[in-house]
């Protein structure tokens, strides 16, 4: 099924912006990601693990090469709220601040919402219509720019935190950019403390953060072999794709475990 009427007004990528588009998206921007930061680094407690890889493949990656990042959904606040550890000149740069996707049946139900959200570099998937569906592809041609795009591949806030099957939009995204993205893997733990899924839905403070910075992933030599021995079928590349994307995030939970027990264990010491 299509996207409802209204829900899609984002400017068509590569095509050139009016300047009051990137005046008000260069204002919504830097208003949330300067309160994501006062919030998430002031109001509470964040720890960052390998922060300056995050801060090299923003900064400093080559021009025109994507980057996709992806970390698991345990808040509905997990983004904006996580990137409050960005530099503060990032957070108020368009061409640097990353494109991330949420719900249309409940980010753009109304004109008010849609317009928010597109300013802030949110765009619209439909639940349930597939990994062919503009909002995949939107990503795919924005990654094809250079952007940054960020992806929560659980498709959902995970409550219970148990490990979920991946959502395989990933994989095609992956598998389809002309250039293929640097896919950097996040694992963060704490921030359901900071907005829990429970009544009131008000952002707490005083809570700690933990945030685990993977390696960064470079996929080009796996896709081409991929594509080479899976002539039959495309749907063999994205789901390999989405295997080693999985084994990367659980590797990723485990680090953080350790990581936490080991604070615990120093603090109660």
């Amino acid at each position: 099924m299509p996207l409802k009427e209204g829900s899609w007004i984002l400017p068509k990528p590569g095509h050139k912006v009016s300047w009051l588009w990137r005046a008000s998206s260069k204002l919504t921007l830097s208003v949330i990601g300067l309160s994501s930061k006062f919030w998430i680094e002031w109001m509470n407690r964040v720890q960052v693990h390998n922060r300056k890889t995050l801060y090299d493949l923003i900064e400093k990656r080559t021009e025109g090469q994507g980057l996709l990042t992806v970390c698991n959904h345990t808040s509905c606040m997990d983004d904006p709220l996580m990137w409050g550890v960005l530099r503060p000149r990032i957070l108020q740069i368009r061409n640097c601040m990353r494109w991330t996707s949420a719900a249309e049946d409940i980010c753009f139900t109304r004109k008010s919402h849609t317009l928010l959200f597109s300013l802030g570099q949110v765009f619209p998937l439909k639940r349930g219509d597939g990994v062919y569906q503009k909002g995949v592809d939107f990503a795919i041609e924005q990654l094809d720019l250079g952007s940054w795009c960020h992806f929560f591949p659980e498709g959902k806030v995970n409550m219970t935190q148990e490990f979920v099957r991946l959502k395989w939009g990933i994989g095609r995204i992956i598998s389809e950019c002309k250039k293929t993205p640097i896919v950097l893997p996040i694992w963060h733990v704490g921030m359901d403390k900071v907005l829990p899924n429970k009544k009131p839905y008000i952002p707490r403070i005083k809570k700690h953060v933990t945030l685990l910075v993977g390696e960064p992933m470079f996929l080009e030599e796996e896709v081409k072999m991929l594509n080479s021995t899976c002539n039959s079928s495309n749907s063999i590349v994205v789901v390999e794709v989405v295997v080693v994307l999985l084994v990367v995030i659980v590797l990723a939970a485990a680090v953080v475990v350790v990581v936490v027990v080991v604070v615990v264990a120093a603090a109660v010491a």
